[in-house]
């Protein structure tokens, strides 16, 4: 039988899975491999008859270039359980899998490393090779280097930012949208320059105070009040989700939100709009202080994480799905694929971005003492400053309480 490599995706979707899967299928494929699917993540591996597919080159074919992902996904999560009553080893041995490829997060390439290690243990070594992928672009990637699927969701997320800008200034009313980011502001960020939005609100901006609904509220009323000195009654603001994970409990009763959480112990929040908790907390606000503004909500959360890979992914996650085989070529495991801006492929082990106390993966935050920051600060958004204190009297009674740097403490 001829050697063969299994392929599966964890987590939750991002704009080019498929056309990593596609580009390791015809990189094996062309090396006289088989390759085997796998659907719905690790659960096949814990199942007696998983759901497979031979994935040939016709198919990798006609799938590099989609969004969404092919292979279904889950953020299935094995317990100590599971490994010793339910993993199915003769998935691996009848099949003579060499290689596990896993397409994921921080917790799918953890739980790849406990298949390898579990597998040797059982006398059947095989190699392991993870390809890391967030919209979020929260891993700390060597040198900058994007997370693949950030570049097309933030693409996506600036197409529906441009539109609504445009209904804004032709309507004379004020958006407020949310943007996903577990616990980073890359993709609001991203989002709000390419619009030139007139206010952003991302966690890493509430450096030097605690982050509370209030602050988050006043910001953006420091931006409507601006505009209307300004002469300007319509704008936006893009708030990332990320801030909530930084209210304390009290705060986050106060927004009105009741999460549940997922198996990880993560707020689940794409069950709730954060964009419309938004927009009620600051019409309360607005209605408080006798400012008549019209404001609507946008979420931008689901809608982007199956767009179309743009060319930057479509060029970027073919490099990676080589790269796995490369890397597999050279005998490396336990490892990352890593290819750097000038497409140079290398491993990356998990071991290298851990932090040494607690093993975890500390994401990587926007960096907001960077000068691409500090000119959007600068030159795009609008917001009150101490010169503005006697013409924002004529909205609210004590400016400086909506002073953008003094919300900030900077």
């Amino acid at each position: 039988m001829n050697e063969a490599i299994a392929i599966l995706c964890g987590g939750g979707p991002a704009p080019g899975m498929n056309t990593v899967v596609g580009s390791v299928a015809k990189a094996f494929l062309n090396k006289g491999y088989r390759v085997i699917g796998l659907h719905e993540g690790y659960t096949g591996l814990f199942n007696p008859s998983p759901r497979t597919v031979e994935i040939d080159y016709f198919l990798a074919d006609d799938i590099f270039n989609r969004g969404g992902s092919y292979l279904q996904m889950s953020r299935f999560k094995p317990t100590d359980k599971n490994f010793e009553n339910d993993f199915n080893l003769d998935f691996f041995t009848k099949n003579n899998v060499k290689l596990l490829v896993t397409v994921g997060g921080d917790d799918t390439a953890s739980t790849a490393n406990r298949i390898a290690k579990f597998l040797e243990a059982k006398k059947y070594p095989i190699a392991n090779i993870h390809v890391p992928k967030t919209i979020d672009n929260d891993l700390p990637l060597p040198n900058g280097t994007p997370t693949f699927g950030y570049q097309s969701a933030k693409d996506k997320g600036a197409t529906i930012g441009r539109t609504v800008y445009v209904d804004a200034r032709t309507s004379g009313n004020w958006f407020v949208l949310a943007a996903m980011g577990r616990s980073a502001g890359h993709l609001a960020f991203g989002i709000g320059t390419a619009c030139h939005y007139p206010m952003i609100v991302i966690p890493e901006m509430f450096n030097k105070t605690t982050i509370t609904v209030d602050k988050i509220v006043n910001l953006v009323i420091s931006s409507i009040v601006k505009r209307k000195i300004m002469k300007m009654d319509y704008g936006a603001a893009i708030i990332s989700e990320g801030v909530f994970h930084e209210l304390s409990d009290e705060e986050i009763k106060k927004s009105g939100i009741h999460f549940s959480y997922d198996e990880h112990g993560h707020p689940e929040l794409g069950k709730v709009s954060k964009a419309h908790i938004f927009n009620e907390m600051i019409e309360n606000k607005l209605k408080e202080l006798n400012i008549k503004v019209k404001s609507r909500p946008v979420e931008i959360g689901y809608e982007v994480r199956c767009q179309t890979p743009v060319a930057f992914d479509l060029v970027y996650c073919s490099q990676l799905g080589m790269g796995v085989y490369q890397l597999f070529s050279e005998g490396k495991t336990g490892c990352m694929v890593y290819a750097d801006q000038a497409g140079q492929v290398s491993p990356l082990y998990l071991k290298d971005l851990q932090d040494p106390t607690t093993g975890k993966i500390p994401p990587r935050l926007v960096d907001i003492n960077s000068d691409k920051f500090k000119s959007v600060i600068d030159n795009i958004l609008s917001y009150i400053t101490p010169a503005d204190y006697e013409k924002a009297k004529a909205y609210v009674a004590n400016p400086e309480d909506y002073d953008f740097k003094k919300i900030l403490n900077w």
